[in-house]
């Protein structure tokens, strides 16, 4: 085995596509949570890539997520709509969600989708950029198992609970933030264990209350919000948003991909703003456009090459290693090796 590997994006989104058919989602869903491992990985963010599709075949086999739920629309008023999820995986049900509030929005200006009893759903600015690549302003927010305290407090009861924008951008790649309320997603640190390195001061403490640079020690400890007192306040208004307001789980009642065998909970909230509805597309594309080249134009500060916009590092990595391959650390191929061994598919790292 090698310690990484070089792998065609298509490739490794057919391999992964047939790892959740064998864990009994339908081709289609099987094909877009594929799809939503590959792209984290095509953007850089090896933290939500494939390297969770073993936990995420985890909580299927033990039943905690369900690959034949069936979604429910609670609420259906115009411009809004609730959606029970009934423990589907959260990559359906988000796509889903967000064509829901898409369609209504290209209806009413607006469309808002709340979502309730989901799951884990990988990079929430998959599902932004599918509303920004119609013409529309998107939010998303989600909650997440407990990863933080609440500020001055040392006991994990607050989810990182990101929360995503997007919009289109003139003539450049849509211009896109996805981000958690932590210093780091904490799927960062997982990927810091994977590949043996020590994490930078001030992403977490450890069990005890201490600082800590071992990913391990992190893990069992809490990690730490960004911006102090400022990322703990964001995360709880999400956790209102996607937990309180959907009718779903929140604080310690939501579970994580890490958790097998614990139903997710998992709440979701979403806007689409129709750009037409407030002004002719190609004029906010210009203004775009504008917004952008006055960025850039900034004299830069010492240590700095250039400014980039919101999303614009995530499509170069995307058109790079579409490229040139991906390149994956040797823990996660040797987890996709026993995935693949277990389910009878056929490895895309076989010699």
């Amino acid at each position: 085995m090698k310690p990484s590997h070089l792998i065609k994006a298509d490739d490794l989104l057919h391999f992964s596509t047939a790892i959740y058919v064998a864990a009994g989602l339908a081709e289609t869903d099987a094909r877009l949570c594929a799809d939503t491992l590959v792209q984290a990985d095509l953007w850089g963010h090896q933290s939500h890539g494939v390297m969770r599709l073993p936990w995420y075949v985890a909580r299927l086999r033990s039943g905690a997520v369900k690959a034949d739920a069936v979604p429910e629309c609670l609420v259906d008023a115009g411009a809004i709509a609730v959606i029970d999820g009934h423990d589907a995986m959260g990559q359906v049900l988000a796509e889903r969600g967000m064509r829901q509030a898409i369609r209504r929005a290209k209806a009413h200006g607006v469309g808002v989708v709340a979502l309730r009893n989901s799951n884990h759903f990988g990079t929430a600015m998959y599902f932004t950029l599918l509303a920004a690549n119609q013409g529309c302003v998107a939010f998303l927010s989600t909650n997440a198992s407990p990863a933080m305290a609440p500020w001055g407090g040392r006991a994990k009861t607050v989810g990182t609970n990101p929360w995503s924008w997007a919009a289109p951008a003139g003539r450049h790649a849509p211009m896109v933030l996805d981000i958690a309320n932590t210093s780091v997603a904490r799927g960062k640190i997982y990927l810091a264990q994977q590949k043996r390195l020590a994490i930078p001061e001030g992403w977490a403490i450890n069990a005890e209350g201490d600082p800590t640079t071992d990913p391990a020690d992190a893990l069992k400890g809490v990690t730490l919000p960004m911006a102090q007192h400022k990322g703990y306040a964001i995360a709880v208004m999400m956790d209102m948003l996607s937990g309180v307001l959907t009718g779903s789980a929140f604080g310690t009642g939501v579970s994580g991909p890490y958790q097998a065998e614990r139903r997710g909970g998992t709440g979701h909230f979403m806007i689409a703003l129709d750009i037409a509805a407030f002004q002719p597309p190609a004029e906010f594309g210009e203004r775009m456009d504008r917004l952008i080249d006055e960025l850039k134009s900034v004299p830069l500060a010492r240590g700095f090459d250039e400014i980039v916009y919101p999303g614009e590092l995530e499509a170069r990595n995307d058109a790079m290693h579409r490229a040139r391959g991906i390149l994956l650390p040797a823990d996660t191929v040797k987890d996709l090796g026993r995935l693949a061994d277990e389910t009878g598919c056929r490895s895309p790292f076989a010699n």
